[in-house]
């Protein structure tokens, strides 16, 4: 696992705690905000970097 997912798991848990203190409206609205930023994040790292010609 790279420094850099390593960072991004030791950050989830501190945020899933902190939305599972929200009230019940306010805590359907982060998960559903966490939930693209990780969507977008995995369908990111299928692709393939683009080489530069030259």
């Amino acid at each position: 696992m790279s420094d850099d997912t390593q960072s991004s798991d030791d950050a989830l848990v501190p945020r899933l705690k902190l939305i599972e203190d929200q009230p019940l409206e306010a805590r359907a609205e982060a998960y559903a905000q966490l939930h693209e930023e990780l969507r977008a994040q995995l369908e990111g790292g299928d692709r393939m970097p683009s080489r530069a010609a030259g």
